[in-house]
């Protein structure tokens, strides 16, 4: 006997699709036709083709930041992964202290970016800020705005501060998930510490921390408004992240041909190592399995 299918339901999807339609493929439309044409102004566009990508393949300032993009990303999943983990493995798996933890973590997520930028520009401060005021008390030469290791150091620790709690809830989500015949069969067999962790914990987690490190790379392969309110991108360039450097280009110096072809390809390098994280953390998956 044949199942029917009911097709109604697309009429529910149909808004959502909309909605994406107007708010993600138009506007990226828009920032195509840029990418392919010049204009001299009075809204007088002419045929350029693949000249701004050209041009920005050739640039050195994009490779540049693309360069310091990279190495935040690298360190912050470096970083803010393993340090999840241990904060979810060590929480309270039930009762009052497990509810008062979760809400805890929660705090920073709950956060704006421009408010956390700004709470640590404040923090990093030495003449009035906790963190500066306590090292430049320690004799420690701290300035992030023109000491460019202690600029990356304010913005690095500023992200763990930030995400890692989403990294530690996704974690404990995990966890909560595995059975307690696991863990007991694991005691009847004296299996150590490390041995649970890596043969029960960790496959049953690999599913939500994918997520988590997607989530993560994406948003630290995005991230503009944090750095920009602490360093501005500065001392220098040091901090100029490729988001920085593309607003630079687009409102700064109002180059909306190499802006866009900047955006494009800074949509598709992001594109491309999610799907290698997704895939790669698919086959481990699997593999586990």
């Amino acid at each position: 006997m044949e199942k029917t299918v009911n097709q109604k339901a697309w009429f529910l999807v149909l808004p959502v699709l909309l909605l994406v339609a107007f708010s993600a493929v138009i506007p990226l439309m828009t920032v195509v036709n840029y990418s392919v044409q010049d204009t001299f102004g009075n809204n007088q566009f002419f045929w350029a083709g693949l000249e701004w990508f050209e041009e920005m393949l050739r640039s050195e300032r994009m490779w540049d930041a693309l360069g310091r993009q990279l190495m935040f990303s690298g360190i912050i999943l470096a970083i803010e992964i393993p340090l999840g983990i241990f904060v979810a493995l060590n929480m309270p798996k039930s009762g009052f202290w497990s509810s008062f933890c979760l809400v805890l973590m929660s705090l920073p997520l709950l956060i704006p970016w421009n408010v956390v930028g700004t709470i640590w520009q404040i923090f990093g401060r030495v003449d009035i800020g906790l963190l500066g005021y306590t090292l430049d008390a320690l004799g420690i030469n701290y300035n992030y705005t023109q000491d460019i290791l202690a600029a990356w150091v304010t913005i690095i620790v500023m992200d763990v501060w930030h995400w890692t709690s989403l990294v530690a809830l996704l974690a404990f989500a995990g966890l909560k998930s595995i059975p307690d015949a696991y863990y007991q069969a694991a005691k009847i067999d004296q299996a150590s510490r490390w041995k649970v962790f890596r043969f029960i914990e960790l496959p049953k987690m690999m599913g939500v921390l994918m997520i988590a490190i997607l989530l993560r790379f994406m948003d630290s392969f995005m991230i503009y408004t944090e750095p920009f309110v602490v360093t501005g991108g500065g001392p220098g360039n040091a901090t100029t992240l490729l988001s920085i450097d593309l607003v630079k280009m687009a409102l700064g110096q109002f180059d909306l041909g190499p802006a866009a072809a900047f955006s494009i390809m800074y949509f598709l390098v992001i594109l491309l190592i999610s799907w290698v994280f997704y895939t790669v953390m698919t086959n481990l998956e699997k593999r586990e399995g």
